[in-house]
């Protein structure tokens, strides 16, 4: 099998060895960092290897399976020849997410109209035996428990209907495990922030929505001392933040605009120019995070996202076979080519929609119409290109530019933003984000590229100043969905292990550091 390892030099990849002062006693810690490929579990076809999850007292991996609706169920004792031993089959709906702590398994299962409340079931990982069901809002597409098991979290996307005739509010449930009790947290008290939420860069643009119809949470990531969560709100562009103790809502952080025109922050807007080229260009980036993780560095906390960017389109088919009758219900994406440009604001505007410019990039349309005259005075793509570093109170700390276009062109041209493809669109699309803790020592952290089939290895000791190490890669994977970390103390095989879930693909790539 083809492996692809690329290293931007041997110093950032085989790092230093952290040793404790020889006075103290201890033994020395190894905090090297060199990931390599092991093995690959094919789940089945597209859809069968969404996310998947860990439980380290039975030493089992449990895989999200849409395409099969189940759970699959691995024995992960030997990484080597992993071993499906049985599967959870999906009591209703479909499976979106998983999540496992000390022998107990929550799936998160939407209803078969999806608009509708959906479950989270909870399984015994020895048995599959199904320990309880709770209801929560409509359409849970990511869950998680808290970092010392005592709660379940959800987050309820809401996602309106087809024709857009019935949209749910988004929602985050979170389950006391110990009494079973639920509780549902809507949007609806920041109804009348809307304004103010706007102005720094959140979204509120659903037909005839008002802020708590249209926000649809995403991802969840939790704090190490299990009192706060902090959840995603991707087509919105902002992260909620979660008060676990009391159980509301504290806050809502606009994550703004990312300047591509700006130093560092250069992409390749268009696939018909016959070349693979970073610029500048006069468009902001909507960050628009997916998955998003927390991890406390030097006793300070922060939120890392993956900024993927999502448009949101809803097309009536009409029932038929054919695309010749699908009517756009609603559709918030439109090519610049396509769209009246300010003469003031873009005084080449002609040259600037050509397609081999800036003519074949995607742009919001609810943005960037400043007075509100029907063309539009600033343009606005969807996601980051990037990941981000947050604070806990949603202030940008770091953000990577155009590390992820460049390192990848640079390293791995043929796949760039998938053989240059995406460039249009949002580019590779970082899907997932997940870090390693090396001893409190060493942060590395992981981004799964969803268009590019790549994960970017970081080290993020210092969060102001990430230093990329490498790009993993396995020939066969596409489109990774989820990133599994499993740390020395929790493998099966006492080494730090990456589990990449690859969603068109349906295969799981275990990773494991050699050092």
């Amino acid at each position: 099998m083809k492996i692809l390892f690329k290293t931007l030099s041997l110093a950032l990849v085989v790092s230093f060895l952290s040793c404790n002062d020889d006075n103290n006693g201890t033994t020395p810690i190894n905090t090297e960092v060199n990931f390599q490929y092991v093995n690959t579990i094919n789940v089945g076809g597209e859809g069968a290897a969404e996310i998947s999850a860990y439980d380290t007292k039975t030493q089992k991996l449990f895989v999200v399976n849409s395409d099969a609706k189940e759970i699959s169920v691995y024995d992960l004792k030997d990484i080597d020849a992993p071993l499906k031993v049985n599967s959870i089959p999906v009591m209703s709906g479909a499976p979106n997410s998983i999540s496992t702590y000390n022998g107990k398994v929550a799936v998160a299962l939407e209803d078969a109209v999806k608009q509708n409340n959906g479950k989270i079931a909870l399984y015994n990982a020895e048995n599959n035996a199904l320990i309880n069901s709770y209801t929560v809002g409509s359409l849970p597409d990511m869950v998680t428990f808290s970092k010392d098991g005592k709660l379940i979290i959800c987050a309820n996307e809401g996602e309106p209907n087809s024709l857009y005739t019935n949209d749910p509010e988004g929602s985050v449930s979170i389950i006391t495990v110990e009494t079973g009790n639920v509780t549902t947290l809507n949007f609806s008290a920041f109804n009348n922030q809307e304004a103010s939420l706007e102005s720094n860069g959140f979204r509120v643009f659903g037909p005839n929505a008002d802020v708590a119809k249209d926000i649809e949470p995403e991802y969840i990531a939790v704090s190490d001392d299990s009192k706060t969560a902090w959840v995603s709100l991707q087509e919105n562009n902002g992260i909620a933040k979660i008060n676990l103790v009391t159980k509301t809502i504290d806050a809502i952080y606009p994550l703004g605009f990312k300047d591509y025109n700006a130093a560092g922050n250069a992409i390749d807007p268009s696939n018909e120019d016959g070349k693979k080229e970073l610029r500048n260009i006069p468009v902001y980036g909507i960050y628009q995070p997916d998955a998003i993780t927390y991890v406390k560095i030097n006793g300070i906390g922060y939120i890392i996202s993956a900024n993927e960017g999502d448009a949101r389109e809803y097309i009536d088919d009409k029932g038929t076979e054919t695309e010749d009758d699908d009517e756009d219900v609603f559709v918030n994406e439109e090519r610049i080519k396509k769209i009246d440009l300010d003469p003031t604001a873009f005084p080449n505007a002609v040259e600037l929609q050509k397609e081999e410019n800036l003519g074949r990039l995607k742009i919001a349309l609810d943005l960037g119409d400043t007075d509100n005259d029907g063309d539009y005075d600033k343009l606005y793509a969807y996601g980051g290109r990037s990941f981000s570093i947050w604070s806990e109170n949603g202030a940008l700390i770091y953000d990577s530019g155009n590390s992820i276009s460049e390192k990848t062109l640079e390293l791995t041209p043929a796949t760039f933003n998938d053989d240059d493809g995406r460039s249009d669109d949002k580019g590779a699309e970082p899907e997932a984000v997940e870090v390693l803790n090396l001893n409190n020592e060493r942060y590395i952290l992981f981004v799964g590229l969803e268009r590019t089939d790549q994960v970017m290895v970081y080290d993020i000791t210092n969060p102001a100043a990430p230093m990329f190490l490498s790009i993993l890669s396995h020939s066969g994977d596409e489109a990774p969905e989820g990133l599994l970390v499993i740390p020395a103390k929790d493998s099966p095989n006492g080494k730090d292990l990456l589990l990449v879930s690859n969603e068109d693909s349906g295969t799981v790539s275990i990773y494991q550091n050699v050092q």
